[in-house]
C-alpha cells in the first residue's frame, strides 16, 4: 500500500514560518537523497533518525526552540523545578552506592540539570562532576545559558560531551530520552486462506510521493525486526512500533556502566499494554507548537515524532546485557517515595502567584489524568547494594 502525505497539507495546524519552510524544504532535500540512495525506499526508522537528528536541520539537531511554553512540547523538569528537587533524593542514594557523578541524557533546556544541582548543593551533597550528552549544539547553547542565569556558581562542575563515554561510574539520568528514538514500524496483515494461518508481517517504510513530499510503503519485515515481531503475540490487522534502536542503547549501557545505574522517565507500558489488541494503531505520536498530529511525514524537520516505551524490552535489553532490573513503577509513585509531598509543603508558607501556579503544576505531575499513571521511571544497575528509596513502595517489576 502506497499512502501519499504531501508536505503542507494539514490546515488545522499553525502554518510554518518562511524560514522553517525552508530549513524542512532543505531537510526534504537530504531525505531524498537518501531515499534515492537505498533504492527508492527507506525503513521508518531511518527516516526518523533524519527527521530528529540529521546534522543542522533535524527536529533536535535543528535550530528550533523545542520546549517550554515557547515550544513544541513541556516536560516535567519545565513544569516544575519540584520535579528535580524530589529526584535529588533518590540521585543521593545512587551516588552514594557508586560515584559522585552524573550524567544526564539529552538535558533539554538545561532546567534538570540547574535545578537538581541546586538541590543537591542545599542538601549538601554535591557531584563532583556533571556530565550532560547533547549531540545539538543549539540545546547545548541553551543549557550553558540556563545554568549560567540559574546556577553560575555550578556552571564549572558541568561538562558536555557528545559521544557516550567508555567507561562511567555514577548515576545515568534520562527523562523522556527513549521515546525519540527512532523505531521500526510493523503491519501485522489478515492472510485469509493462507496454509499457515500466520499474518504476513511487513515494515513500513517511506518513499517519495507526489508535489515533494513522502508517501508510505510496506516491504516483508527482515532480520532483528522480523524476529522481534514474530515473538509477540499480535492478532492482524495490526499496526505498531518496536524500539529496536532503544533496546540497543540500554545494551551498550550494559558495557559502559560498571558501578551505579540508569534512572529513565518515559511514557509507556510493559509489553502486554503495549501490545494490547485495543492499540492497533499503535503509539506513534507527533508534536508542533503543542499540537498533537499522527502524520510524521508532514514538514519534516518542524515536528518532534516520538512512540511510547516498551518497558518490559527495556528491561529484558539491560537484562541481557548484565544489568539488574532494580525498580519499574508509575512516576507519581516514584515522586511520592521519593518525598513529593514534602518538597510540596515547602511551599505551604508561600502564597504568592508563583507558588500556586507552581503548586498546581506540581499537580501535573502525579495526577493520574496527566503524567503521573502514564509516565513510568525504571532503574537498570550494577552494584547497587540498598533497595532504591523511588521504588520502596508499589514496585511493579512483576508487570514487566
Amino acid at each position: 500500500m502506497n499512502k501519499e502525505n504531501p508536505r503542507g497539507m494539514r490546515p488545522s495546524l499553525p502554518e510554518p514560518t518562511p524560514d522553517a519552510r525552508a530549513a524542512s524544504a532543505a531537510l526534504c532535500a537530504m531525505i531524498a537523497t537518501d531515499i534515492a540512495a537505498a533504492g527508492g525506499w527507506i525503513p521508518f526508522a531511518r527516516y526518523m533518525e533524519l527527521a530528529l537528528y540529521a546534522p543542522g536541520l533535524g527536529y533536535y539537531s535543528g535550530g528550533a526552540r523545542k520546549f517550554g511554553a515557547a515550544g513544541d512540547f513541556i516536560t516535567a523538569p519545565e513544569l516544575t523545578p519540584l520535579f528535580a528537587q524530589t529526584v535529588a533524593a533518590q540521585a543521593l542514594q545512587i551516588m552514594a552506592g557508586s560515584a559522585a557523578r552524573i550524567l544526564e541524557v539529552g538535558a533539554g533546556s538545561g532546567v534538570m540539570a540547574a535545578e537538581l544541582l541546586r538541590e543537591l548543593e542545599r542538601r549538601g551533597d554535591l557531584p563532583e562532576r556533571y556530565l550532560i550528552l547533547e549531540l545539538s549544539g543549539e540545546l547545548r547553547a541553551r543549557q550553558q545559558a540556563t545554568l549560567a542565569q540559574r546556577v553560575p556558581h555550578l556552571l564549572e562542575r558541568v561538562t558536555w560531551i557528545d559521544t557516550l563515554p567508555h567507561r562511567f561510574s555514577g548515576l545515568v539520568l534520562g527523562n523522556e530520552v527513549l521515546d525519540a528514538m527512532p523505531v521500526g514500524l510493523v503491519e501485522w496483515r489478515d492472510t485469509q486462506g493462507a496454509a499457515s494461518g500466520a499474518p504476513e508481517i511487513l515494515e513500513r517504510g517511506v518513499i517519495l510521493g507526489g508535489q515533494g513530499g513522502f508517501a508510505w510503503a510496506e516491504r516483508p519485515a527482515q532480520g532483528a525486526l522480523l524476529h522481534a515481531a514474530q515473538s509477540l503475540s499480535i492478532a492482524a490487522p495490526y499496526v505498531s512500533e518496536i524500539g529496536l534502536a532503544a533496546s540497543a542503547w540500554i545494551a551498550e549501557w550494559g558495557r559502559i556502566l560498571e558501578h551505579g545505574a540508569l534512572l529513565l522517565f518515559d511514557y509507556g507500558f510493559p509489553r502486554h499494554e503495549y501490545y494490547h489488541p485495543q492499540r492497533g494503531s499503535g503509539t506513534l505520536m507527533c508534536h508542533y507548537r503543542h499540537h498533537a498530529h499522527n502524520d510524521p511525514l508532514w514538514w519534516p524537520g518542524l515536528n518532534d515524532i516520538t512512540a511510547h516505551v516498551d518497558f518490559t524490552a527495556i528491561a529484558e535489553a539491560g537484562f541481557e546485557a548484565g544489568l539488574e532490573v532494580i525498580g519499574y513503577t508509575s512516576q507519581a509513585q516514584f515522586l511520592f517515595n521519593c518525598g513529593f509531598t514534602e518538597t510540596l509543603g515547602r511551599l505551604s508558607n508561600n502564597s504568592d502567584r508563583a507558588s500556586v501556579a507552581e503548586t498546581r503544576n506540581a499537580g501535573k505531575l502525579i495526577s493520574p489524568n496527566e503524567m503521573g499513571e502514564l509516565f513510568k521511571v525504571v532503574a537498570l544497575g550494577r552494584g547497587i547494594r540498598e533497595p532504591l528509596l523511588g521504588f520502596s513502595r508499589n514496585d511493579r517489576r512483576h508487570a514487566l
